[in-house]
């Protein structure tokens, strides 16, 4: 075996690890750069400092975390008004950005399934795009006579929910209790109810999704969710619960009904496959969160992320000219709090 000359310490792990990076990042070796010297040089240097840390923040909010503000009580108290939450875009695969930065501009994106760790699981707090009301084909499009709030009306809004339902899972709710192909669903440790008493079954929720059925938020379902590949019959009589989401798989209304027969494109069909796979949310305030009861399913590809720890909280309610008194309301036990 070779000796190791007198003045040469054995490289370490780290060292070896920093040795083989700078081969990667400069084959060609590593340029020296000059020491700024005069007052240019250093605005220069300091802007340059500043585009490479930009970049590289970036680089982390697009593939790997970004973190999010709640701004309502559906995930109470699991999740509290006022937590900034930190979102793992990697676990379940990174995408490049779908909009320009701080605008609704719709850019070409792509997505990279093959790092990814795993699909949204049993439990898992979601991050993922809001895909819209029920009859809504995209989060912004305005219908005459359907009561959306205004804030609603948006492309790239993020939302945080529980995952309840996979692709292929029956879901239902009995007074309040959901059941997931038919066992009962795991009970979140911070779940919340405003009212220990269940809507009656049959007192119909003309919100409620899928359209027009006779249900209601405590007591659903059955339900199951779509998923890709699996083939619905579609009739005059059922139409009305798949047509936005069928509509939303090709981005355009498709589905009409003509002469007492159902058409796609035109073309008169008597059954239809799901081209996605779907998702089933739900939140941990379950009296008062707008969900998949309510808007639909969550299809896998508006996905965001796994919510996972509480940056820190603070009272949203207080303005940034109240500086100090906003500071005061952090909320200490919020922390750096994992949360599950």
């Amino acid at each position: 075996m070779a000796e190791q000359p007198e003045n040469e310490s054995p490289k370490t792990g780290i060292q070896k690890f920093r040795s083989i990076m700078n081969k990667i990042l400069h084959p060609f070796g590593k340029k020296v750069r000059k020491t700024p010297e005069t007052f240019m040089e250093k605005v220069i240097e300091f802007f340059r400092s500043l585009l490479s840390a930009a970049i590289a923040a970036l680089f982390i909010i697009t593939f790997f975390i970004q973190n999010t503000r709640i701004p309502t009580g559906s995930m109470e108290d699991t999740i509290l008004v006022g937590d900034f939450i930190l979102v793992n875009k990697f676990v379940y695969g990174p995408s490049s950005p779908k909009y320009i930065p701080f605008t609704e501009i719709e850019i070409p994106y792509f997505t990279m399934p093959f790092l990814k760790f795993k699909d949204p699981q049993h439990g898992d707090i979601v991050v993922f795009e809001y895909p819209g009301n029920k009859e809504q084909l995209r989060a912004d499009e305005r219908i005459p006579g359907l009561p959306i709030p205004e804030e609603q009306i948006a492309m790239n809004v993020n939302y945080v929910k529980r995952c309840i339902g996979l692709p292929g899972d029956t879901i239902e709710v009995r007074d309040k209790v959901v059941f997931v192909n038919g066992k009962e669903f795991w009970i979140p440790p911070y779940i919340k109810y405003l009212s220990p008493y269940p809507v009656p079954k049959g007192q119909v929720n003309s919100q409620i999704f899928p359209k027009g059925k006779p249900w209601n938020e405590d007591n659903y379902g059955p339900l199951v969710v779509p998923k890709k590949g699996m083939t619905i019959p579609l009739t005059v009589e059922n139409v009305e619960e798949w047509r936005t989401i069928i509509d939303r798989e090709f981005a355009k209304r498709v589905v009409e009904v003509k002469d007492g027969t159902v058409t796609l494109n035109g073309a008169p069909i008597t059954s239809y496959t799901f081209q996605k796979n779907y998702y089933f949310m739900m939140g941990d305030n379950r009296d008062d969160s707008a969900d998949s009861r309510f808007w639909g399913f969550v299809p896998r590809d508006m996905v965001v992320g796994e919510a996972f720890m509480s940056l820190f909280s603070w009272d949203r309610d207080i303005p940034f000219s109240e500086l100090f008194r906003l500071i005061g309301s952090i909320r200490t036990d919020r922390i750096l709090k994992l949360i599950h």
